[in-house]
């Protein structure tokens, strides 16, 4: 019995440290975002309002933290999610495969406050997945004859509403008789999950 608890305190332990040895237990949510400054990129946690990270957004939306790339399955709403944070300007990046419930997203997307990558969402999952296991890139069929392979997408516009940035053409490749195309892994600095 004895051995079995100290098997799970070392489990435990491994588990809620870095590799560094640093503890990532926290005795409150400011304290936890505290390290992220900005130009951060930070992976956030959640479907929709669902499961997100909603103490951790709200302390970082305290903190100030600016010029953020943030990386998540939605834009939130206006008072919940990261929608927090895109409100307040703290974001100027967003990957992301859903945008529709942010009503003023548009608003700030289209006078070029956000720099936003559409990306379909089981290829942002694995863009992730690919980031964290060390793997540069990876070919995926979605998006395959869309904006998403051609590019030419408005990724940024200028304040007077004319492009700034479009989204580039991506390397396309034949496997089996099948067009694929080519998508780079993302990383972050942080994930708040």
């Amino acid at each position: 019995m004895m051995c079995i608890m100290l098997r799970r305190q070392h489990f435990m332990r491994r588990l809620l440290s870095t590799r560094s040895g640093t503890n990532k237990v926290y005795n409150s949510s400011i304290e936890a975002v505290r390290d992220i400054k900005d130009s951060s990129t930070v992976l956030f946690g959640g479907f929709g309002v669902c499961g997100i990270p909603e103490n951790l957004i709200r302390a970082l939306n305290q903190l100030g933290s600016k010029n953020l790339t943030a990386i998540s399955n939605d834009a939130g709403v206006k008072d919940a999610g990261i929608g927090i944070l895109i409100e307040n300007n703290q974001i100027s990046k967003l990957y992301a495969s859903y945008v529709g419930e942010h009503k003023s997203f548009m608003q700030l997307y289209n006078s070029g406050v956000l720099e936003v990558f559409f990306t379909p969402q089981g290829t942002l999952a694995e863009k992730l997945r690919c980031g964290g296991a060390g793997i540069p890139a990876f070919y995926t069929p979605a998006g395959v004859g869309t904006v998403v392979e051609h590019g030419n997408f408005p990724v940024k516009y200028n304040p007077d509403k004319t492009i700034a940035v479009r989204s580039e053409k991506k390397e396309a490749r034949e496997f089996n008789g099948r067009k694929y195309i080519l998508e780079e892994a993302l990383k972050g600095d942080f994930a708040c999950v």
